[in-house]
């Protein structure tokens, strides 16, 4: 009854704040270079990956919904026409708001899953992926060679991470809250150890020279995932000591985590809905 009633809550809450941020609409789009020819566009939803050249434009995900005519302007400013590939590293709809309005163009590509689930939760048919794989794909567009690769069991049970392989540039999806606690989806088949085997297996692909798009935050390099890795099994060891102490999630949430990672629960998942995350996490084993 406990764990049910924890699961509620934390599903509310999550709601709560997805739909307030989604309803933000004063955060603007900002374009920061990455690469030659990729670009990243940080706004209200998720980091947005923009690849340009002589193929047409992909883009890696594509934040709210209200905001396709915001992308394609802030397109328009990188000298790019609107999107011909789009690529959802899942299925949050801040990362794939805008599916509907760029797909009449654009061929929209995902793992298997994020289109099962967005059609189980009522999507129109215009914003489902048309193009979906199982473990991994190779797209060769604007000279690039890119890897999109299943990322099993971590934020989700259909994320992506995108690998352009010629500019040695990394799209993480939320893979990545740079700087912050990650929002790890357990009712979606998200997992806390397969989130943080994910993040081992990216910083293996990885060199210091890798510049890496998160889903969230700034700009990151292969230092910012092995920092978030860290913290991960740090502060999990701390919900797994408790709970083998016999404290209650409302315990260990009144006891909080150590002074170092104040900083880390600034984000959209606080201290406190980290540790009911990690507790909820060890619940389901």
């Amino acid at each position: 009854m406990r764990l049910q009633t924890l699961t509620a809550t934390i599903s509310a809450l999550l709601l709560l704040s997805t739909a307030a941020h989604a309803n933000d609409k004063s955060v603007p789009l900002r374009a920061q270079p990455v690469a030659d020819g990729i670009a990243m566009l940080m706004g209200a939803g998720g980091n947005i990956g923009v690849s340009t050249g002589e193929d047409g434009t992909l883009i890696i995900d594509d934040q709210y919904d209200y905001q396709a005519e915001e992308i394609a302007a802030a397109l328009e400013r990188l000298g790019a026409e609107p999107p011909r590939f789009v690529i959802n590293t899942h299925y949050h709809g801040d990362h794939t708001g805008s599916n509907a309005a760029f797909s009449a163009a654009a061929t929209v590509l995902a793992h298997d899953n994020v289109r099962i689930r967005m059609a189980s939760l009522g999507a129109e048919a215009a914003a489902l992926p048309n193009l979906t794989f199982d473990d991994r794909v190779t797209v060769y567009v604007n000279g690039e060679t890119i890897s999109v690769v299943h990322a099993a069991r971590g934020h989700t049970d259909g994320d992506s991470i995108v690998i352009f392989n010629d500019s040695n540039v990394m799209h993480m999806g939320d893979h990545l809250f740079n700087g912050s606690f990650p929002y790890i989806d357990l009712d979606a088949g998200g997992t806390v150890q397969g989130y943080i085997e994910n993040l081992l297996w990216a910083l293996e692909e990885t060199d210091d020279a890798t510049r890496i798009i998160p889903g969230h935050g700034p700009l990151a390099s292969a230092d910012d995932i092995e920092q978030t890795i860290e913290v991960l099994y740090a502060t999990r060891e701390v919900v797994i000591r408790g709970v083998g102490d016999g404290k209650s999630v409302e315990q260990l949430v009144a006891e909080g985590l150590d002074e170092e990672f104040a900083s880390w629960g600034k984000g959209f998942i606080n201290e406190e809905r980290w540790i009911q995350t990690l507790y909820k996490d060890l619940m389901m084993q």
